[in-house]
């Protein structure tokens, strides 16, 4: 059965979308199935997905459909249960008990819905069973399609709500989402998060771009009924409209007669904007309809037939019914308004309501607006974003104010915080507020952006309002504060960060504990370059005021405090942190939701240093237990930073297959929020430094840190530092190593966290023997082992025997280097780390063979596939030019085979790097084969695709792909 507001479109054809449809068809056929469809207004997301919903294999099913609206109030989940309320009627028996939670919330749908079961103490866990109740009610009804429009107007709670079900979707569920990637708030994400299909999920993304001339072409014909439709007009059309086929057809609908004459958009003053079609047709219109138009654009959003008498002013007849009930079906009939639900009429599109409300004179949209206030204001519970919307645009500034205040409250209290952060930036940007006024609303907005990702406007506020000398250090100190945790937290700027807040902490003195919240964030070690003991005094001096502040120190506060002693404590090693952190934080979970987003933050903070010390297992169970809270308190920020942890450990345990994707989507989806780009970047820089890729390691080692390492998280540097130095080292530039690796130890060592030079002592270790400063090298070998012992870092451990096996190399004791280098590969494959142990077993197996032991060749070989499984192209193909030197043939594991005309492995590798634009020379360099070897390739490669030129080489080619097959993937 289909929804009743998915009525037919206008348009009586669909055109330039036959690859998009039954893309939405055929995800709809095999569910679950989550479809994503994406474009800019007028675009044509709301058409497909009716045609879509129109098919044969969909008209059986039970369709709910909703959307969200640009003027929302602080009720989560609100266009979720609308959607849901359409099951009146039609609710199916036997309810999983679970549904009963959903009686506050679906009065209308009671007497099917089993009884309410007892109210949970905790809100997360309230939360959680109110979602498995949708969820299972949606299997009940089975089969059913849902469909959210414009996502990007959602709450967060709705999208949490949305990205639970398809998480986990009932087995015939479909889920049709639309949005506009432009306007989704914080990470730019449709579901607040990467989404990642879960197995047996049909998962599709069909973005929708304008339409081409042809299309243009097919859609006017269409429209007129006119099959010759002149190629001039359609290209005049597709400029004038730029393909959006809603501004299309509003146009072509505006024409009053044929399509003759030479230019007949000019002969008949066709309008060539929306705007001016708009006003054609409202010119047809008699004075009261026009003003049932007007009323409706400024409502903004899909109103019911009283509310739009009232702010028409239209009065009533003698039977009480509005007058404006005869103009409002006047403006129905003439397709202008449209009715989008039961008792909602409005425009089939936000651009013709743009439309019309700008040609609306300015005193007659000012009335208008008061007229909405009053009407809005005896509204209960009142819609105070509507309220404050109005008020503003009515010039009412207090009771935009009032409004705007109540409704940001109303935001916070419900853990909509990117709709907190919009309505007091909104109110903060009127020049006209009082200095005391704007300071209370500036602390406001810099408690909420801190766990926002909306960061960007805020600092800039935030920046100029501490800058007013006016006001007291009290208020100056916490909006100062909430400044620099904003600066460190989301846009990377660790040394302005770190300024605000050793500022704040001294203006806090009359707040003890709001200035113990800063010095917590300063005990923070990877920002900044102090020596581990300053850290240490920051947190003492913290814990020290909040036992002084029994009072004042919230549960909130004490969580903080204590969590950024455990992250110090982890962050160097301390091997009883881990037992006492994770009492502390279940303890603390049981408590309110301050106390929970702190434990969501501290979760985080120990995977990211868990990982750094190799507790990789560990790392992994902390990112799922930050995940899990930072889902529930709408912490967008920690859920960013457990996803970039989450890379750094795919990384590390060799799950490279889609790494780079994933790496990219999280760049994407992170946009601002420098640690989480940190970790991207520092992957896709070891992945390009593992293939060979030099060019592009280095770019994104330098984006990771290494370009601004003042404004670079500490062990990432670390790391990056490692990885370049390795880099150079390949391409021969000894002192370029020893330089970069000078200044990297130096950190680390003033640092004095040696926990985090594990990844780059044994890089450091090698340039400085390379260049002959040997006496430096065992130096910082032995300031890593001091630096570890004792101390939980396998990590460190590992790396210690991988720096004995290098000094022991270059001392000429290959076999103490030999079982040194052993050693080192068992401690990097207890982790799991398949890469540094196949690294430290590439320099195992070669001493072996300095030894003069050939019987070690195929321990080289077996290096050489782990390296290719993994997709290390560059250190498989070193390690066999090592054999081929020995003169040892070594079989593959699979056997030789013949490819005819598939692309070998060796193409397939060489296929890639010219893809990329490497010359012969540079391919052979990767590869360690000679520019004769590579130039046979190469011509192999260009025969084998079918294609001419080395422009044309895919960068992609699948295994078996046969000859001029990669073109038409």
């Amino acid at each position: 059965m289909t929804d009743p507001v998915l009525r037919r479109a206008e348009a009586p054809v669909l055109v330039g979308r036959t690859g998009e449809l039954h893309a939405v068809r055929d995800a709809l056929a095999h569910p679950p199935a989550v479809v994503l469809v994406e474009g800019e207004p007028g675009i044509g997301k709301t058409r497909l997905i009716r045609e879509a919903l129109g098919h044969a294999s969909v008209r059986g099913r039970t369709v709910l459909a909703g959307g969200c609206h640009p003027l929302r109030e602080p009720f989560p989940y609100g266009p979720v249960f609308e959607l849901l309320r359409r099951l009146e009627g039609r609710l199916p028996s036997g309810l999983n008990p679970v549904c009963g939670a959903l009686r506050p919330y679906l009065p209308e749908l009671g007497d099917r819905l089993p009884p309410a079961p007892e109210p949970l103490a905790d809100p997360g866990a309230s939360r959680h069973r109110l979602f498995r109740a949708v969820r299972a009610l949606l299997d009940r009804v089975g089969g059913a399609v849902v469909v959210v429009e414009d996502l990007h107007w959602a709450d967060e709670g709705t999208r949490d709500l949305v990205r639970f079900l398809v998480d986990d979707p009932p087995a015939g569920l479909g889920v049709v989402l639309s949005y506009r990637r432009e306007e989704l708030p914080g990470t730019g994400l449709p579901l607040g998060r990467a989404y990642r299909q879960p197995p047996g999920t049909t998962a599709v993304l069909v973005p929708l771009g304008p339409l081409d001339v042809p299309a243009v072409r097919s859609m006017t014909a269409a429209l007129t009924g006119n099959a010759r439709i002149p190629a001039a007009l359609a290209e005049a059309l597709h400029e004038r409209t730029a393909g959006i086929p809603f501004v299309l057809e509003e146009v072509v609908r505006s024409l009053p007669g044929g399509l003759d004459g030479a230019d007949p958009l000019d002969a008949v003053g066709v309008p060539t904007r929306l705007h001016e079609a708009m006003a054609d047709r409202m010119a047809l219109l008699s004075p009261a309809a026009t003003a049932c138009v007007r009323a409706a654009a400024v409502l903004r959003v899909p109103s019911g037939e009283e509310l739009i008498a009232t702010v028409t002013d239209a009065g009533t007849d003698r039977d009480g019914e509005p007058w404006a009930g005869p103009a409002l079906r006047e403006a129905l009939a003439a397709g202008v308004l449209h009715e989008l639900g039961p008792d909602r009429y409005g425009f089939r599109h936000t651009l013709a309501q743009q439309a019309v409300y700008r040609s609306i004179p300015g005193p007659a949209r000012r009335a208008l607006h008061r007229r909405a206030v009053r009407a809005l204001d005896g509204v209960r519970p009142q819609p105070v974003v509507h309220l404050a919307y109005h008020a503003k645009e009515s010039a009412d500034t207090a009771e935009w104010h009032r409004y705007g205040e109540a409704a940001a409250r109303a935001a916070q209290r419900m853990g909509d915080l990117a709709l907190a952060v919009q309505l007091l930036e909104d109110l903060l940007a009127d020049a006209r507020l009082a200095p005391l006024a704007r300071a209370e609303l500036a602390t406001r907005l810099s408690r909420a952006a801190v766990h926002s990702v909306s960061h960007r406007h805020a600092a800039e506020l935030l920046r100029r309002i501490v800058q007013d000398d006016r006001l007291p250090d009290p208020l100056r100190g916490e909006i100062r504060l909430n400044l620099g945790l904003l600066l460190h937290n989301h846009a990377g700027d660790y040394e302005q960060a770190r300024a605000d807040t050793e500022i704040a902490v001294e203006e806090l003195r009359a707040r003890p504990a709001l200035a113990a919240r800063g010095m917590a964030a300063l005990a923070l070690p990877g920002w900044g370059d102090h020596p581990y003991p300053v850290y240490e005094r920051w947190v003492t001096r913290a814990e020290a005021l909040v036992a002084e502040e029994a009072g004042e120190a919230d549960a909130g506060l004490r969580m903080a405090v204590r969590g950024n002693h455990f992250t110090l404590r982890a962050g160097r090693g301390d091997p009883r942190v881990w037992e006492e952190a994770e009492q502390a934080l279940r303890e603390g979970e049981r408590t309110g939701p301050e106390v929970r987003m702190q434990a969501a933050r501290t979760w985080g903070n120990l995977a990211d240093y868990a990982a750094w010390l190799g507790r990789d297992t560990l790392a992994r169970r902390y990112c799922r237990e930050a995940e899990r809270l930072a889902d529930e308190q709408g912490a967008t920020f920690v859920a960013g930073i457990a996803a970039g942890t989450g890379l750094r450990l795919d990384w590390h345990g060799g799950h490279w297959r889609e790494l780079s994707a994933h790496a990219h989507g999280i760049l994407r989806d992170n946009p601002g929020v420098a640690p989480v780009a940190a970790d991207a970047q520092l992957v896709l820089g070891q992945l390009a430094l593992a293939r060979g890729e030099w060019e592009e390691a280095a770019a994104r080692l330098d984006a990771a840190g290494l370009a601004d390492p003042d404004n670079a998280p500490a062990p990432v540097l670390a790391s990056a530092s490692g990885a370049r130095v390795r880099l150079l080292l390949s391409r021969g530039q000894t002192h370029a190593a020893c330089a970069l690796a000078d200044r990297a130890v130096a950190r680390v060592r003033r640092k004095d966290i040696w926990a985090w030079g594990a990844e780059l002592t044994p890089m450091a270790v090698a340039a400085y023997v390379r260049d002959g400063r040997r006496t430096e090298a065992e130096a910082v070998a032995g300031e890593l082992a001091a630096g570890v012992a004792g101390l939980d870092v396998p990590l460190g451990r590992a790396a210690v025997d991988a720096c004995r096996g290098i000094l022991a190399a270059a001392g000429g004791r290959h076999e103490d280097a030999a079982h040194a280098f052993a050693a080192a590969r068992a401690g990097y494959a207890a982790l799991p780390r398949p890469y540094a142990a196949a690294r430290a077993g590439e320099a195992a197996a070669r001493e072996a063979l300095t030894l003069g032991d050939p019987d070690t060749a195929p321990d080289m070989g077996a290096v050489a596939e782990e390296f290719a499984a993994l997709g290390a192209t560059r250190d498989a193909a070193r390690c066999r030019r090592v054999l081929r030197g020995t003169g040892v043939v070594t079989p593959s594991r699979r056997g030789r085979r013949g490819y005819g005309d598939a692309l070998s492995p060796r193409e397939r590798e060489v296929a890639r790097l010219v893809s990329l634009g490497h010359t012969n020379r540079e391919i052979a360099d990767v590869l360690f084969l000679s520019p004769r070897t590579i130039e046979q390739h190469v011509a192999k490669v260009l025969r084998k695709l079918g294609v001419s030129s080395r422009a044309d080489v895919p960068a992609e080619v699948p295994a078996d792909v046969p000859a001029g097959g990669a073109s038409n993937t």
